[in-house]
């Protein structure tokens, strides 16, 4: 697969709690540079982000726990919006789906698509932490509630597995799937895009680029 169909599908992703201004202005540079689907950025660095440039500008919503208040995740995810944002990636409440209140997680999602509006939802389900059923169940939840994609991993709690990428692209019914987390190299990103994941979420995809000389 050639490098830019690659880098096309990518959320170039920069979340590092140290991440400073001009950090987010050299991934603003880079991300326009090669390509990339968004930059995934902190929701303190939106509105920079969107006086830099007109790219698709990602950020994150009750990252990386999920277990914010709903009013606060909303609360969150509107003002993001209103900064500049074109898509959302929101955690969900993980041990409300293990408790199977499921009632309260389609909850969440609703509440924030109605916010987005026409924009972008992915909802990270933290594979890592769920039974196979209960991806399934997640699945199920993500798309009755209007989630646009559903995202393997913040990162924080286990990466991208092959296992999970194929299971959720199975399961989906629908909804896009996002592979995230441990996503560093421009082969493992191929493979997860062959397995048929329309998303990959990684922060050194370009640094691997580079020094194998696929791009300049």
């Amino acid at each position: 697969m050639e490098i830019e169909k690659i880098l096309a599908k990518c959320d170039y992703t920069l979340l590092d709690r140290c991440a400073s201004p001009k950090d987010i202005e050299g991934l603003v540079e880079r991300g326009e540079r090669y390509g990339v689907a968004s930059v995934c950025i902190p929701p303190c660095y939106v509105d920079l982000a969107r006086r830099l440039t007109t790219m698709p500008i990602c950020t994150v919503i009750g990252f990386p726990n999920g277990y914010n208040a709903s009013c606060v995740k909303l609360s969150e995810a509107e003002r993001a919006l209103s900064d500049g944002a074109d898509e959302l990636d929101m955690v969900i409440n993980v041990g409300r789906l293990k408790s199977g209140d499921l009632s309260f997680v389609q909850g969440e999602i609703e509440a924030i698509k109605r916010a987005c509006d026409n924009k972008i939802l992915k909802v990270i389900i933290e594979a890592s932490l769920l039974t196979d059923d209960e991806k399934a169940t997640a699945c199920r939840v993500i798309k009755d509630g209007g989630g646009d994609y559903v995202k393997t991993s913040t990162g924080f709690a286990g990466g991208a597995t092959e296992h999970d990428v194929e299971l959720l692209c199975r399961l989906s019914d629908g909804l896009k799937v996002k592979a995230a987390g441990g996503i560093r190299s421009v082969e493992a990103a191929q493979r997860f895009i062959e397995l048929g994941a329309q998303r990959i979420g990684t922060s050194g995809i370009i640094k691997d680029a580079l020094s194998k000389g696929l791009i300049k």
